[in-house]
């Protein structure tokens, strides 16, 4: 008794240590999204925008982000900061979560009082969660509703029998969160489905009224989803197909996949991404898995190997597998407990805590990071509010002293999305001409051009911004005349700017695109 209860008194002090630490790096990242200057990444902007008018999916991306959204900029406005304030509260609720998966898995084994915390540490300064602390993704709710259902799903085999089948709606409850965060929650249920499959024991735990209550919960809260996407003719899981880039390109490419396996040691960290492969590696080899280690590999391998087959075929993103992260957290803090390498476990999170206090410097002042030559990482959220001034100026300009305007249009969903943003309070005022998206393609590509495409009407006569002047000349052949080039530049540092060419046009009467590449004609050189 009286070693249970040390055990006990080790525990409350190590989750007493976990609260601290998680909550003073929460603390850390909002002081850092509170003062830096950086302004939003265009996708951001993206995100308010869907806040504004709540759905239950949007054209790329299911609708969990704009809810989120829309809390925290009810409680503090539109600025920056309270857009991306969700974040660093779901990453240190994910970090919490998986403290308490870690420590009821493994808190029986050598050094498992401090399991938890461990764990909490490997996700919390997982590089990847850095970025994600201090930007507003998809993934900061996907992790988190992640995290919820492996909980669940650890707690199951252990519960009282009339607690189960609660237990599983709440699984298929969380799961559904987590689609509705990002589709990319598809591989928890193949890992879900792995683990059954390769364990008795769980299989055992499962009855036919828990698994009706999983489908049951799982099915009530994602079937919204599925419903705006049969109505939007399935445009989310279109737009997610599009993006991995099958039909077009050079199959089996190697040097994606290297470029992919390479990308996660910096998105998981060098000494966490090499333990959990490795560990796998070995410990697959030498038969000597734990079951709990051998559940957590069900729901790590699926999201990594799927993930590579894909960049092999294709490309892939560097966080694309990040639903591997929330078990493979706990692997990896489990592995250095149980081999006691206590030089890997400091060493790497020594490392990696050097590596999240250098970012939460750069992000604070930006000009440490270009004078350490890392100003190019913060390109695309600078410059934007100042080159969104520059096309109201010129706007108010034109409404002003030269007979008005009937739309203001953009050539690049990236300056839709800030101009919408940072010229709210413009755009939004009933004398100012509507903002609209100027098609590439036959058929739209992105939320603007869906919901705000330039027609005829509202072509005859428009302010056009071209983002670099790349389409100048293919939105010139579909207008009956153009005129008064301006070319802005706005400087993002020393080496580098952003380009703007503004120029009206009138007579809005676009050229045909090929019906088979859906492009407009390459446009003739002007004299």
């Amino acid at each position: 008794m009286a070693l249970d209860e040390t055990t006990r008194s080790d525990q409350a002090r190590a989750w007493r240590l976990t609260l601290v630490f998680v909550g003073v790096l929460t603390i850390l990242r909002m002081a850092a999204i509170f003062t830096t200057p950086l302004e939003l990444y265009p996708d951001e902007a993206q995100y308010w925008l869907w806040s504004r008018h709540l759905d239950f999916g949007y054209f790329s991306k299911p609708p969990m982000i704009a809810w989120l959204i829309w809390v925290t900029t009810r409680i503090g406005g539109d600025a920056e900061p309270w857009l991306r304030a969700g974040s660093p509260v779901l990453n240190a609720l994910t970090a919490l979560v998986i403290g308490r998966i870690a420590q009821r898995l493994y808190g029986g084994q050598p050094n498992g009082k401090w399991i938890g915390m461990v764990a909490a540490a490997v996700f919390s300064l997982m590089p990847g969660i850095q970025l994600s602390s201090v930007l507003i993704t998809t993934d900061t709710p996907l992790l988190f509703f992640l995290a919820l259902m492996l909980w669940a799903c650890v707690a199951l085999p252990d519960a009282p029998p009339r607690l189960r089948p609660w237990l599983a709606a709440g699984m298929g409850a969380a799961l559904g969160l987590a689609l509705l965060s990002k589709y990319a929650a598809i591989y928890a249920l193949v890992g879900l489905a792995a683990h059954l499959f390769l364990s008795r024991q769980a299989r055992r735990a499962w009855t036919p009224v828990m698994a009706a209550a999983f489908l049951a919960a799982l099915s009530a809260v994602f079937a919204p989803n599925l419903i705006w996407n049969y109505q939007h003719h399935f445009s989310t899981l279109e737009h997610t197909v599009a993006n991995a880039n099958w039909k077009t390109g050079r199959l089996l490419n190697p040097l994606e996949l290297f470029r992919f396996v390479g990308s996660q040691f910096g998105v998981f960290g060098p000494a966490p991404f090499a333990v959990l492969s490795g560990g796998a590696l070995l410990l697959t080899l030498r038969k000597r898995l734990a079951q709990a280690d051998i559940m957590l590999l069900c729901f790590t391998v699926p999201p990594l190997v799927a993930v590579a087959a894909q960049a092999f075929v294709s490309r892939a993103n560097a966080n694309w597998a990040a639903a591997a992260y929330v078990a493979g957290s706990v692997l990896v803090a489990a592995w250095l407990l149980r081999w006691n390498a206590r030089r890997w476990l400091i060493g790497g999170l020594a490392v990696q805590a050097v590596m999240a206090a250098l970012f939460l410097a750069w992000v604070i002042d930006p000009r440490t990071a270009e004078a350490m030559g890392m100003a190019n990482a913060f390109k695309r959220t600078r410059g934007w509010d100042q080159t969104v001034q520059a096309i109201i100026e010129r706007a108010r300009e034109e409404q002003a002293l030269r007979g008005g305007l009937t739309a203001v249009a953009v050539d690049d969903r990236f300056l839709y999305n800030v101009a919408a943003y940072y010229g709210r309070d413009y755009f939004g005022t009933p004398a100012a001409p509507p903002l609209r998206m100027w098609l590439h393609e036959i058929a739209p590509r992105n939320q603007a051009e869906v919901e705000a495409p330039l027609d005829a009407a509202l072509g005859r006569r428009a302010l056009i911004a071209s983002l670099e002047g790349i389409y100048r000349g293919k939105i010139q052949q579909d207008f009956k005349t153009t005129s008064d080039l301006q070319i802005v530049r706005v400087r993002l540092d020393k080496k580098r700017s952003r380009r703007t060419d503004l120029f009206i046009a009138q007579g809005f009467q676009p050229v045909p695109r090929d019906p088979v590449t859906g492009l407009p004609p390459t446009p003739k050189p002007r004299p």
